[in-house]
Order: structure tokens, then C-alpha cells, then sequence
């Protein structure tokens, strides 16, 4: 993304707003910077910092037949280009039929007081003390036989959200993550983890080393075993893995509407039925600490594959905690105002952070002590949906499957396709360990902040076998 010339981002906002002649605008300009670090064989490779600002125009035009809208986004937008992008959008709301999802803007409140305040960007310095801690642990793993691979990076986005019905809203979300590979020197046992971090200062890549260097002792013992259905135990991270997908796949009116696991047997929704044995809680909640998130509602479509229930008429929306989950019974389906009068259930939008907690307490070594026999899955990936109906997932295990045996590991398994859907896992589950900030390998890039525990899931569908390490 390149940065673009029409003036700081709450100006770019109001002169859109300006031009404007449609019947009502809102305006987001997004304004981003990056810093990353590359490392592979216990050396950094690459690093590099990215500046960029991306503006998005949604235009809505009133017709006899109801409201059409109309959305343009584009980067690198010139003081030149900023009229004519205008236009676009509202020519495309013109050209648009009357939109089914249409309601009244939000309603305007106070601006918010850094509404004009430069935007929040970051540096290489966020490394300052990663970077020394990183290289002194790249020693230390030479020296143990490892190789160290992988990446952080930092990123900052200031939103800036303005409308023709006068609210100026403002966020900034500071998203950062490692991801640390450890090979042995034949590259014949490999372990993987990644964490999240807002300013890289809570993390300890010697700690990281450390336990993946244990894993790699783990994997000098081989057991190969069949596929089957086995008692598994998922960290925090593959938790989220599936919690994520079963969230975007809950959409109220697809649910409704028969289309999806949460829909009711003849007819409308599960919500009030009970999916978990265990005291599942799950919600989202943009003040939960560690994992802040919006709180407004931010929609730069109608159509987003990966966000259930949006609307580019709820933009502005305050958001505040939902539970969808509580006690193991369905509470809440996401929803917009038009699809909370389709349904008839409570308005929920959807927000961009997500919590489980399941009554358990102690970590995922706890979990292990407590299995006679079982596998310790420490990473999921290339998920993919195989029948929305039960919202059947497939996807592989990579980087460490481990045999639990009389509470200890032993040794290291054979990778696996997996087949299952998270309703049913969430529901199997036996056992929890205590809640966790995480962050999904699968979807982390998309859905960074979450907090999950670890679960034991009995009869976990391991459906064949996988090559690779």
C-alpha cells in the first residue's frame, strides 16, 4: 500500500463527505504502518517497514422503491482521484437495485476527541529489545543442534469512520505475532508455535526455543499409527483454529433460513438449545483486555465471505459484550438490524474478537498428565469446509503430532487429515484447561484476538493418514 497525497486522514474524510451528493456517505479511511523481521537457519534475512491508506465510500441514494447503496475502495488515492472515487460511489449506488438490508444511518453521538489527531504508526523500534533476545536465542539453538525459521511482524491501522449524519469515529488496533519454526538438521522432526503481542515486550523467543526444543526430543521416538478416531487433546491455538470458523458460519439468517448447522429441525434457529456438556461460555467483547478490539461497527461491505451478519448501513454502530455461548446453551447468532426483524432475534453484530472459557483452569502439560492414552495435536492447517449443513471441517495436522501414554509423552506420530466439525468437538469435549490469549496458525492473519483454552475432545476423527513433517 502507498501512501497517498489529499491531506491528513480526518481531512481526506470530511472533504469526501463534502463532495458528496447522495443522499447519505460514509467515508473510512484506513491508515496503516508494518514492521516485520524474517529469520530462517538461525539468521534474520529480510526486514522492512510499510506506510499505506486505504479509503472506502459508501454512497446510499433514496429511489420510490426503497435505498440502494453503492461501494468504491481504493489505495493510493490522489487529491485529484478523490472526487471522481466519490462519483464512482455514488453513480454505483445509482445503478444499484434498492437495497434489502437497508436501514436508517446510526445515530450521531459525540466525536470522538482524537477524531483529528495524527495516526498511530509503528517502527522497526517495537524490535528494539525482540531483535537482541531473538539473536542470542539463534546461539543457543545452533549450539543444541536446532533451526530456528519464521517471522514477526507489527501492524498498526488508525480507522478513521465519518458519515453525512454526523459521526466521526476513531480506532486504533495494534496487531502483532510471531511465528517460530525449530527443525532438526536433517530436517526430518519439525515443531512449530506462534503467539500474538501488541508491542513485542511480553515476548520471550528463548522461552519459545525452549519448548520447541523439547518437542524436537519428543520426535526422536516415531510411532506410526492409523487413522481412527482417537482422545485428543487441542491447545489454545487449535482451538481457535475451529472456534473461529464455527463463529463466521453462524450467521442469523443463514441459520434461519435452514441453511446451516445452527438451524433448528423444522424450522428457525437453535438458540436456546444446549451444544456442550461442558459450561462453555463464549463471547466477544471489544474492552476484554489483552484482545481490545473495535467499538464500533466497521463494514466496508455487505458481502464479506469471512464475516457473517455486516451491513454497510450499521456502520458506526456501538459495540459492547455479546454472549453467544453461555453455560453450554446457544445465547446469540450474529445479526444486523435487518436480519434481527427477519429473524426475530436480539440485534448482535459481529465483532472482531472472540473468548472461551470453559470452567477449567491449569495448561495443556496438566491436560497430558491426566491422559492414559491419547494424541497431543500442537498445530492444525489448510482447514476447509466439506458440508455446510454440519459444518464438516477437513483440514491436516503439521508440525507435531505426539503419543500420550500413562500421562507422559512418548513420542511422535505420523501426520493426519482430519474430519470433524467444531460443533460436535465443542460438544464432545470432556475436559478444559484454564483460558488463554492465542492466536489461530489457520486464521490468525484475518481473526487475531482471541483467547481460547485447551480442550480434550474423545474420539477425535483422525480420517487418514498425511505425509510431511
Amino acid at each position: 500500500m502507498t501512501s497517498f497525497r489529499t491531506g491528513t486522514p480526518h481531512e481526506i474524510v470530511e472533504r469526501a463527505l463534502e463532495l458528496s451528493r447522495a443522499d447519505g456517505t460514509v467515508v473510512i479511511a484506513d491508515e496503516e504502518s508494518t514492521a516485520n523481521l524474517r529469520w530462517a537457519g538461525n539468521a534474520l534475512t529480510t526486514n522492512g517497514v510499510t506506510r499505506g491508506r486505504r479509503l472506502t465510500v459508501i454512497a446510499t441514494v433514496d429511489g420510490a422503491h426503497g435505498t440502494a447503496s453503492g461501494v468504491v475502495s481504493r489505495s493510493a488515492v490522489t487529491a485529484e482521484e478523490l472526487g471522481p472515487l466519490v462519483l464512482a460511489a455514488e453513480e454505483a449506488a445509482r445503478q444499484s437495485p434498492a437495497a434489502e438490508d437497508a436501514q436508517p444511518p446510526a445515530g450521531a453521538r459525540p466525536a470522538d476527541a482524537r477524531f483529528t489527531e495524527p495516526p498511530a504508526v509503528t517502527s522497526p523500534e517495537v524490535f528494539a529489545d525482540f531483535a537482541p533476545a531473538l539473536g542470542e536465542t539463534f546461539a543457543r539453538a545452533r549450539a543444541g543442534g536446532r533451526e530456528l525459521f519464521g517471522f514477526a511482524n507489527h501492524r498498526v491501522v488508525s480507522t478513521y469512520l465519518g458519515t453525512s449524519a454526523g459521526l466521526r469515529l476513531r480506532h486504533d488496533q495494534r496487531t502483532g505475532h510471531v511465528e517460530l519454526n525449530a527443525k532438526s538438521p536433517d530436517r526430518g522432526r519439525s515443531a512449530y508455535v506462534t503467539v500474538p503481542t501488541d508491542d513485542f515486550s511480553d515476548v520471550d523467543p528463548a522461552a519459545l526455543d525452549a519448548g520447541l526444543a523439547v518437542r524436537l526430543r519428543w520426535a526422536e521416538r516415531r510411532v506410526d499409527l492409523p487413522a481412527g478416531r482417537y482422545e485428543t487433546l487441542l491447545p489454545p491455538s487449535s482451538v481457535a483454529d475451529l472456534v473461529i470458523y464455527q463463529h463466521w458460519k453462524s450467521d442469523a439468517r443463514d441459520a434461519h433460513e435452514g441453511r446451516t448447522v445452527f438451524s433448528r429441525a423444522g424450522g428457525g434457529t437453535r438458540v436456546g438449545e444446549r451444544l456442550a456438556a461442558l459450561p462453555l461460555n463464549l463471547w466477544s467483547d471489544p474492552a476484554a483486555p489483552g484482545v481490545e478490539g473495535f467499538p464500533f461497527l466497521v463494514a466496508r461491505s455487505s458481502t464479506d465471505s469471512l464475516t457473517p451478519a455486516v451491513s454497510v448501513f450499521d456502520n458506526g454502530l456501538p459495540l459492547s459484550r455479546t454472549d453467544w455461548i453461555t453455560e453450554g446453551v446457544l445465547r446469540r447468532l450474529p445479526t444486523t438490524r435487518h436480519t434481527a426483524g427477519l429473524t426475530g432475534l436480539p440485534q448482535a453484530p459481529f465483532s472482531d474478537n472472540l473468548l472461551l472459557d470453559a470452567g477449567g483452569t491449569g495448561t495443556v502439560s496438566d491436560l497430558v498428565a491426566r491422559t492414559e492414552r491419547g494424541l497431543l495435536i500442537t498445530s492444525l492447517w489448510y482447514i476447509r469446509e466439506v458440508d455446510p449443513r454440519p459444518l464438516l471441517l477437513t483440514g491436516l495436522t503439521r508440525d507435531g503430532v505426539y503419543l500420550v501414554e500413562k500421562g507422559e509423552v512418548t513420542g511422535v506420530v505420523n501426520n493426519f487429515r482430519f474430519n470433524e466439525s467444531p460443533v460436535d468437538a465443542l460438544g464432545r469435549a470432556t475436559e478444559a484447561g484454564g483460558t488463554d490469549r492465542c492466536r489461530s496458525r489457520e486464521w490468525g492473519e484475518y481473526f487475531p484476538r482471541t483467547a481460547m483454552p485447551a480442550l480434550r475432545v474423545p474420539e477425535f476423527h483422525m480420517s487418514s493418514v498425511s505425509p510431511g513433517v
